[in-house]
């Protein structure tokens, strides 16, 4: 039976399904193998589990993304980018293979939420076969199969440490210094996209994460995760919807962009977002540590952090 390949980075329940089948899973192959990859996440304030659901209901043979423990230990925010080497040893443990095609989804809980910020960290270290289902809900709802319980063990897999691709990344130096020069003559028109609520961006509802004053880095353009999805099934809006979207909210896919949100996780759905509606992937770049470390990091009398009131 030939291999069979995803061509989008947007994959449906029914691409994933023909692939796993075609690349039947059996622990004495060597080929290539089409791994699920659940990346189910919630927020601080939710009370729900990511590992939980993940036990509860899952793709087959699925392994489960820690986010909250794939990252830099050593950073006060919580979920800045691993070293290239912890990378490697969380693949690794993983059982997943450099060559290895790797599916990422979300919970069906959320829908499209998390996901993406694992796809694009594993694109980061130079990951390049990866795809995002979009998404477990329509998954379930579709009726393609799924297991519970504690999964089956599976054997650990040597991951060559990769290198770190700068140029997918921002960081709060340079954001600092384009948010102090955009609006003035001559500058570069670098585009900020904000993936928080709306409530959030203005600075009238609270961030999920107590003590962090909420508001918006000055000249940011506010896009929520929400607006990006199927209001029934979560799944990412399609191509035309988004491409007329972002139109409407003066992006420009000839300018720059960095899209930021509260971590660094739901700014990578903007990026997916922006991938599927065909703006060049050479111009985007995720702020990893977002509005947690701006808000902690800039000073008072700077003025950059803004608020809307009406």
């Amino acid at each position: 039976m030939s291999k069979f390949t995803l061509d989008s980075y947007l994959v449906t329940p029914a691409e994933l399904d023909i692939a796993l089948k075609k690349n039947l899973y059996s622990k004495l192959s060597t080929a290539p193998k089409v791994v699920p990859l659940c990346a189910s996440w919630f927020l601080p304030n939710d009370g729900r589990d990511g590992y939980d659901t993940y036990l509860a209901g899952r793709i087959p043979h699925a392994r489960f993304f820690p986010l909250d423990d794939v990252k830099d230990p050593h950073s006060p925010y919580p979920h800045m980018l691993p070293s290239p080497e912890d990378f490697a040893h969380a693949m690794g443990r993983l059982g997943i293979r450099r060559d290895d095609t790797v599916v990422v989804y979300d919970t069906k809980e959320l829908g499209i939420f998390s996901a993406p910020r694992v796809g694009w960290t594993l694109q980061v270290f130079g990951h390049n076969n990866v795809h995002v289902l979009n998404n477990f809900r329509k998954w379930c709802e579709e009726g393609y199969p799924v297991e519970s319980g504690e999964p089956a063990p599976f054997e650990r897999a040597e991951y060559p440490v990769p290198e770190l691709d700068k140029s997918k990344v921002a960081d709060f130096e340079e954001v600092r210094a384009i948010a102090k020069d955009l609006g003035k003559e001559g500058a570069e028109e670098v585009q900020i996209l904000d993936a928080r609520s709306l409530g959030r961006w203005k600075g009238v509802d609270p961030e999920p994460r107590e003590g962090l004053e909420s508001g918006h880095i000055p000249y940011s353009i506010s896009v929520p995760v929400s607006e990006l999805l199927d209001s029934k099934d979560k799944t990412l809006l399609p191509a035309p919807e988004l491409k007329k979207l972002f139109q409407a909210k003066g992006v420009d896919p000839s300018k720059p962009i960095i899209s930021s949100c509260g971590t660094g996780v739901t700014a990578a759905v903007i990026d997916a977002a922006l991938a599927e509606a065909g703006y060049p992937g050479t111009n985007q770049r995720i702020y990893d540590g977002s509005w947690t470390e701006w808000a902690q990091r800039v000073k008072p009398s700077e003025g950059l952090i803004q608020k809307v009131s009406h």
